[in-house]
């Protein structure tokens, strides 16, 4: 009887009663037709592999992460917090020491999702694997976290939750984003002032192959990770890289997924993106699975895999070398200011739009963080929408200061009420979450 030499948990939902449309590409099949490839090929009767159910996430664990306006309920479905929870639970496992290693393969997706949430932005609501995170943080007392995103599209909802968490090193690489939605994911964005460096993008070019991620894995993710040292590390999974996605423009196979996942080994994986219904997932997923499991996944490939089609080109090579070098000079110049606050200002701000594609909605913001040595710096946002919504959002984290808890809890009380529809303090020191009702 074949044996995982790291056990290894799954759990599924497919979420039969949530989708954007009948034909969308973000719909249950995604992972019905993963659910009979593992069955048929026998996975769970391979001793070391478990599946476990999901169980929804609570209000409080989505609020550990989220200003959703007006509320938790007004932006999310059961399936939503299923899903979330399907990581958490896998997460949970993982810390538990039931397993080794655990894949959430669950749907609706979450790394689009930001901070703030007024509605869907591509096709995700609240972030799964930050949900799943700050409850592994409150529960188990992890403290560095790496994320590693591995979607074809850049994960910009998990890059702005975590933009000024210096315990958190978010690593994504992507499609560039001049050819793909969310147009983001530069080189250059690499955190907020009391987080740098704690941020890289890897923008890759169209026709990228296995090679090219596999290069960039060794010689720029692994070196960056061995440095950062983090207690956990998690995998969004995404899987639209493949050569068959009706709506990326990769050249990813089902063996390089699985080469990835071994080289890469994460505690926990999380799926994110992934539209080739029936030629991808089913093998992507099963390669992933063996390969976090330890076991061979040389036989696993796809019906019309044709090396020769997917071979990735010495220019784009080339271009990928360069990148790379570049993510590194990058970073290392971070490392050189460690310890520099910049120009002497106490805040540091910015302003930006952002767009909800699913929902068609426009988000305006204003950030102001505190300028901080000692902590991530307390977090004000002045946010409004097309729907007239508008609130300000005070975060304290998790590791703040004295100096830091006093700014946050005085943007808070000092708040003109009339102003905004809703102030709401997220205190992560306190784990609460509050909305003035004055």
């Amino acid at each position: 009887m074949l044996k995982a030499k790291h056990k290894t948990g799954l759990v599924f939902f497919p979420a039969f009663d949530w989708a954007i449309s009948p034909t969308h590409p973000e719909r249950e099949e995604r992972l019905l037709y993963t659910q009979d490839q593992v069955l048929e090929e026998g996975l769970f009767d391979i001793d070391g592999i478990q599946e476990f159910k999901p169980d929804p996430v609570t209000e409080k664990d989505v609020q550990r992460v989220h200003f959703c306006v007006p509320d938790v309920g007004s932006v999310t479905t059961e399936s939503h917090l299923i899903s979330a929870g399907g990581a958490k639970t896998i997460g949970s496992a993982v810390l538990d020491k039931q397993v080794d290693r655990g894949f959430a393969l669950v749907r609706p997706p979450g790394h689009h999702a930001m901070r703030v949430v007024h509605g869907a932005r591509g096709f995700c609501n609240i972030n799964i694997e930050a949900v799943m995170i700050e409850y592994l943080r409150q529960a188990y007392s992890i403290d560095r976290v790496a994320i590693v995103d591995t979607d074809c599209h850049h994960g910009d909802g998990t890059q702005d939750i975590y933009w000024h968490d210096p315990d958190t090193l978010f690593i994504s690489i992507h499609q560039d984003g001049r050819t793909l939605y969310p147009g983001s994911g530069f080189v250059e964005e690499l955190g907020g002032p009391n987080a740098l460096g704690k941020t890289l993008n890897i923008p890759l070019p169209p026709n990228t192959s296995e090679e090219g991620f596999l290069h960039v894995l060794d010689h720029v993710i692994l070196p960056v990770l061995e440095d950062f040292q983090p207690d956990i590390i998690i995998n969004s999974a995404g899987q639209d890289n493949h050569y068959t996605d009706p709506i990326t423009n990769m050249n990813f196979s089902a063996q390089g997924y699985a080469a990835l996942t071994e080289r890469l080994k994460p505690d926990i994986a999380v799926l994110e993106g992934g539209y080739s219904i029936e030629g991808a997932l089913p093998y992507v997923n099963l390669g992933i699975i063996l390969a976090m499991a330890g076991l061979d996944y040389s036989k696993v490939q796809e019906p019309a895999y044709d090396p020769d089609a997917i071979r990735q080109s010495p220019s784009t090579s080339a271009m990928i070398e360069k990148i790379g070098r570049l993510v590194l000079q990058h970073w290392r110049e971070t490392r050189r200011q460690k310890g520099s606050t910049g120009n002497g200002a106490e805040f540091a701000e910015r302003s930006r739009g952002i767009f909800y594609d699913t929902d068609m909605l426009n988000e305006r913001q204003r950030e102001t963080v505190r300028i901080c040595r000692d902590c991530g710096g307390a977090l004000r946002i002045d946010s409004s929408s097309d729907r007239g919504d508008r609130i300000l959002a005070v975060h304290i984290p998790r590791s703040a200061c004295s100096a830091c808890q006093k700014t946050g809890y005085h943007w808070y009380e000092s708040a003109e009420r009339s102003s905004f529809r809703q102030i709401c303090l997220q205190d992560r020191v306190r784990d609460g979450y509050t909305i003035r009702e004055d």
